[in-house]
């Protein structure tokens, strides 16, 4: 039986995604400042900002992910070691330097860390999954909340988290109906706008699971945007409804699952 090809072409790496996303006028507001790995740029970012991300160009899941603080003694990284996450101590930042250099496997970004908005103490994202209809434009296909574990650097469902619907984040939040679709628009039209504009860089995409995130100060910010098979299976248990019609939209450009 003939098989139809997986037909969505991605855009591979964070910071290529970030600097095309911070040449639009409309959507560099709330794209985090993102830079190649050298220690030049952990010295002055870490200067300015005070938190970093260190993690992967290319890579899911949490994995790979460091969290640098700068404190009064020094400096904190933590790091997810067999989804055990740990912190380390250091005097200076060349130590710091050092160590990611020399556990590093790839290629690393280093990004403004922002301090996320909690819900019941858990820092948490949101997952806006795009895709093309078929023969069609882009839509909005679904929005998955995403809460860490207490005290966790990622939010990633397989380090642990939780996920939920919107709504009910808008009742742990304590946020009224008419806020908590305020919430989705602005999610949904960001979303969009962010889909335009990446596939106008690259032809042939047909989905993206866009990450993104309110601060404390509940100003929104894209952590990141997954072209590369991104996963909304957790979705199914949510909202079956939403899942199913993801899945007929994937299976329209050749893709059969969701893990």
């Amino acid at each position: 039986m003939f098989k139809k090809r997986y037909a969505s072409r991605k855009i591979r790496g964070k910071l290529k995604v970030c600097r095309y996303l911070s040449a639009n006028k409309r959507l560099k507001r709330h794209v985090p400042y993102t830079a190649s790995f050298s220690r030049a740029n952990l010295e002055r970012m870490i200067k300015r900002y005070g938190m970093l991300y260190v993690k992967p160009d290319v890579g899911s899941r949490g994995i790979g992910v460091y969290k640098l603080r700068r404190t009064k003694a020094g400096y904190d990284l933590y790091e997810i070691v067999r989804k055990k996450q740990l912190r380390r101590r250091f005097r200076s930042l060349t130590s710091v330097y050092n160590r990611l250099r020399k556990a590093k496997t790839g290629r690393l970004i280093i990004q403004r860390g922002i301090s996320l908005d909690k819900v019941n103490g858990r820092s948490y994202d949101i997952r806006a999954m795009v895709q093309r209809k078929p023969r069609g434009s882009w839509v909005c296909t679904g929005l998955i909340v995403k809460a860490g574990a207490r005290g966790r650097i990622v939010t990633n469902y397989y380090q642990g988290g939780t996920v939920y619907a919107m709504e009910k984040l808008g009742r742990l939040r304590r946020w009224s109906p008419s806020r908590t679709k305020g919430r989705v628009r602005k999610l949904t039209q960001t979303a969009l706008r962010i889909s335009r504009a990446l596939s106008g860089r690259q032809s042939g995409m047909h989905e993206m699971g866009i990450d993104f995130a309110f601060d404390r100060r509940q100003r929104l910010w894209v952590l990141e945007v997954n072209s590369n098979h991104p996963q909304f299976h957790p979705l199914k248990r949510l909202n079956r409804r939403a899942y199913d019609k993801m899945m007929r939209f994937a299976a329209s450009y050749g893709r059969h699952n969701a893990k």
